[in-house]
């Protein structure tokens, strides 16, 4: 059975650059036979957080968050694309990871960041591990930082820079034997 890893987008901008990455990541992902769907909180059209998805009765959610619940159930990692905004995390990325939580447990997460500049939008990068953490869904050690992300990458996803190959390849080699590594341990229960 193939792995699956959601692509979980942070930005809503009009002219938002994520997306080169995102479209990177799931080439990358697809190339290596594990099914990557991109969660996009620009089509989510998600409101602002008033109840989390375990709030809501069965079967009343919003169909947004009943796909997106289904999704993360079925998943066994989440690739997190973040900006960095404000040296922070992007407040629809913030908004789209809060609605869940149990649907994270047990699942690693592996953190991309990227930013006009030199430095990559590591300071997001910080924020997210502990976000992460607190959700359930740990990182992993690695980080892939994509500095100068509009010369780095081109807007379909294409490497523009050889770099890029080399430390995507080691970041994913990390985030898939955790993914598999943490679902042999879940195929044979968790703590409760």
């Amino acid at each position: 059975m193939p792995l699956v890893m959601p692509v979980i987008l942070g930005s809503v901008r009009a002219e938002r650059q994520g997306l080169r990455v995102a479209r990177f990541l799931i080439a990358r992902l697809e190339a290596r036979g594990i099914e990557a769907p991109l969660v996009d909180p620009a089509a989510l059209g998600l409101p602002l957080l008033d109840r989390m998805y375990k709030e809501y009765a069965p079967g009343t959610a919003p169909p947004a968050l009943e796909d997106l619940a289904a999704l993360y159930r079925r998943s066994d990692a989440f690739v997190v694309v973040s900006a960095e905004y404000n040296h922070s995390i992007p407040p629809a990325l913030s908004n789209t990871l809060a609605y869940f939580l149990e649907e994270y447990f047990w699942r690693p997460s592996a953190i991309c960041c990227y930013s006009a500049g030199q430095y990559g939008g590591v300071r997001a990068a910080m924020q997210l591990r502990a976000m992460m953490a607190e959700l359930g869904a740990s990182s992993i050690p690695s980080l892939l930082p994509i500095p100068r992300v509009g010369k780095t990458l081109d807007a379909e996803g294409g490497i523009q820079e050889d770099w890029l190959a080399k430390a995507a390849g080691r970041f994913l080699d990390e985030l898939v034997w955790y993914a598999e590594a943490l679902r042999a341990k879940r195929d044979g229960g968790t703590p409760s």
